[in-house]
């Protein structure tokens, strides 16, 4: 692939996000690095990868930059990048609403392959069922506290809980 190319793809993709500050540009890109995913022996034709590069604002403010993107064929299904230290993508809630929490995909997951109802988890973890609800739909942003006897439910290490809903691991109750 001609690398010339992506630099304004990713400049128009960036662009039609309405937040998005139409002073920035993807300058450079670097070649892609291929992502291996278990999906990929399910799903043929769909690729998935990294690319790195950098984005500017004017001479001295340079950051970064580094998209994933998943094609399906010549179809982009799936578009996210990293510009400095910031996630930047596609809503997925409706405008004016809060992004959920992406926890609550993985916690959701986490229940439902274990079978735990919500009730069960409300009642072992010792929180509500609004609070699970809350948690399941990404509502609530997981913190330590509200954490604390869900490992127990699930049957997982209080770190590895921890590690999927991204807390610091120095970060104390």
């Amino acid at each position: 692939m001609d690398l010339a190319v992506l630099p304004p793809f990713f400049t128009d993709l960036l662009a039609e996000l309405p937040w998005w500050n139409q002073a920035w540009r993807i300058d450079r890109v670097e070649p892609a690095h291929p992502h291996e995913t278990p999906w990929n022996d399910r799903e043929q034709g769909v690729v998935e990868v990294s690319v790195p590069g950098t984005a500017s604002c004017g001479s001295d403010d340079v950051l970064p930059f580094s998209a994933q993107v998943r094609f399906d064929g010549d179809r982009l299904i799936r578009f996210q990048a990293k510009l400095g230290d910031m996630v930047v993508g596609p809503s997925v809630a409706a405008p004016g609403k809060p992004e959920p929490h992406p926890f609550g995909v993985v916690f959701s997951r986490l229940i439902d392959l274990r079978g735990i109802s919500v009730r069960d988890m409300a009642r072992g973890s010792f929180r509500s069922e609004s609070t699970i609800r809350g948690l399941r739909a990404g509502g609530i942003v997981p913190h330590r506290a509200v954490l604390a006897y869900v490992p127990e439910v699930l049957g997982i290490s209080a770190e590895d809980l921890a590690a999927i809903a991204g807390l610091d691991p120095e970060e104390n109750g």
